[in-house]
């Protein structure tokens, strides 16, 4: 793997900023539908680690135990050569309902776009707002290197930033959101995109991916 980093994610001087991983435990997280993280996802290095190796029984999407509405999210992440995730958000936690994060989160994609079937697939690249809006520019570094990504939700508009530059700029619940869902994968599911406040998880696609310094502002 490549071992270059970016500068770390630093904390406004205001002081608003959250951690939501200290960098050694998985405190404030859990795997979604369990009251505790599985052993798949390890704090290791200062990162959030999926290891896709470990017992079924441990693997699942990591959700953080508390709801967010308007919110600024920023976090870095690597993935695998040829790998896949996602950080969800909007999730509402109801396994009856929506059995994955997916069924009623939105996605900023995380991908390997070099070796990833999915990046063949429009909206499905790294840094698209998943099957809705393509980011543009396309700037997402190799696997194996570190990127940042930013997801600023308020007032129903829609900000994905990733690398420092915004990529998604859209606004939800309205009627061309409405058309847009209609349109893509997730019309038969119920509720999807209507959320307004929710968890956030970060996915396990079964590849490795790597997360840190994890912040959150509450708008």
């Amino acid at each position: 793997m490549n071992t270059e980093t970016p500068a770390a994610t630093s904390q406004n001087e205001d002081g608003d900023w959250k951690p939501l991983f200290d960098g050694q435990t998985i405190s404030g997280w859990h795997t979604y539908g369990k009251s505790t993280a599985g052993q798949a996802w390890k704090a290791e290095d200062g990162t959030l680690y999926l290891d896709p190796k470990a017992d079924e029984g441990s693997r699942g999407d990591l959700v953080t135990d508390e709801e967010y509405d308007d919110f600024h999210l920023k976090l870095d992440w690597k993935v695998a050569q040829n790998g896949n995730s996602g950080i969800i958000f909007y999730v509402k936690e109801d396994p009856a309902k929506y059995p994955n994060t997916y069924n009623s989160g939105l996605e900023m994609q995380v991908l390997d776009n070099e070796g990833h079937p999915d990046a063949k697939i429009v909206k499905h690249r790294s840094g698209d707002l998943y099957d809705l809006v393509t980011g543009s520019p396309e700037n997402v570094k190799p696997a194996g290197e570190w990127n940042q990504a930013e997801i600023i939700s308020k007032d129903g508009k829609l900000q994905l930033i990733q690398n420092g530059t915004q990529v998604v700029d859209t606004t939800l619940w309205d009627d061309n959101w409405k058309a847009m869902v209609a349109g893509s994968k997730f019309a038969d599911m119920p509720d999807w995109g209507t959320f307004k406040t929710g968890k956030i998880a970060l996915q396990d696609h079964g590849d490795e991916v790597w997360y840190r310094n994890i912040v959150i502002k509450e708008l």
